[in-house]
This record gives C-alpha cells, structure tokens and sequence, in this order.
C-alpha cells in the first residue's frame, strides 16, 4: 500500500500538514508506505507555476524534471492520495488550484482513473469554509475519474465528506476523533 499526501498549505508544519501527518501515521502503523508533498515547494520549481496551454494536447514539457514531475511520478504509483488545504478566501489555495491545472497531461492519459481520493481542510473557524474546500477537492479528483471516500467506517460512524478542522485542529475533538475513521477507510478501499 502506498499513500500520498499533498499539503497544499506553504506552511510544512502548520495545521492542514498536521491533520495529513495524522492520517498517514495511522496508515503507516497499518503497514503502509507513506509520502507527503508540499504543493507550496513543489510550484516554486516550475518556471510558470501555472498553466498557460503551452501545447495541446498536453505533454507536460513544462514540469520535466522538475520537483512537480517527481510528484506526479510518485501520485501515479499511489493507491490513494490524501488533499489537504487550508481555507483562503472561502476557497483552496491558489496553489493546489496551479497544481491540479498542470495536471492535463495525467488527465488525458487517466493515471488517476479510479485512485482513492480523500480531503481534508483547515479554517480559522469553526464554519469558515472547510465543507467549501472539500467539495472544490473533490471536484478536481471527479475530474480525474478518481473514487472519492469520506471519513466514514464502520466503527466510526458514517462521516462526512472529509476532515473539516478549525484551528487548532489539535484542539478540535471533533475533527481528531474522525483521524482513525479517515486512515482507516483508506486503508479498507485499497485492501479491496
């Protein structure tokens, strides 16, 4: 089992990167092989850190050899790929928004068809947006053909659409009671 984490925050260690470490450790005490990917480090290593159509159909000649290439190397070898961000302005980062645009190439060749997909976000407070950033999560993974799952298990209760935090997230019981519920999910959709 390998799972993939992307941190859309520019913050390694802030709040959204917490909740994503959290769920991989789960998934890592499960046997797991695990990653994490700062979005923030990764579009600073492309020239255009935002796509222009420079060729269509899309080869990706932009990113070659480049940190985002190595990303989407690895996310094309994940059974799942956990997304996080924090809210901005009622929306995701402007960052995972650059990272999923660059993502044409992958699309038209269906890397991520049927991949586990699951989100997670961070606001400042308690209804701050987070369900907002999940939903605009799950419709880039739609996009991709991906099969989205939420924080529901059967010894967790049904759940949600995914992991919505107020910060700090440490501090929001809620959200840390459905960590297990997320990893462990995960962890039952690539076992199928």
């Amino acid at each position: 089992m390998y799972i993939v984490a992307l941190n859309s925050s520019y913050k390694n260690d802030g709040e959204t990167a917490f909740l994503l470490n959290s769920v991989l450790d789960i998934c890592k005490e499960s046997g797991a092989d695990t990653d994490i990917f700062n979005i923030y480090e990764i579009m600073r290593d492309v020239k255009n850190p935002f796509c222009i159509c420079c060729q269509t159909p899309c080869h990706g000649s932009c990113y070659k050899n480049t940190k985002l290439d190595e990303a989407f190397n690895k996310l094309s070898k994940a059974d799942a790929i956990i997304i996080g961000s924090p809210v901005y302005f009622r929306g995701i980062t402007a960052q995972l928004k650059a990272f999923f645009d660059k993502t044409r190439a992958i699309r038209t060749d269906k890397t991520w068809v049927g991949k586990i997909g699951a989100a997670v976000s961070v606001g400042g407070s308690k209804y701050g947006g987070q369900e907002v950033v999940i939903h605009q999560i799950h419709d880039m993974m739609l996009v991709h053909g991906m099969t989205i799952i939420g924080d529901g298990f059967d010894d967790y209760g049904a759940g949600h659409s995914g992991i919505c935090a107020h910060a700090p997230a440490r501090k929001d019981e809620y959200a840390m009671s459905r960590i297990n519920a997320l990893a462990y999910r995960i962890l039952e959709e690539i076992k199928k």
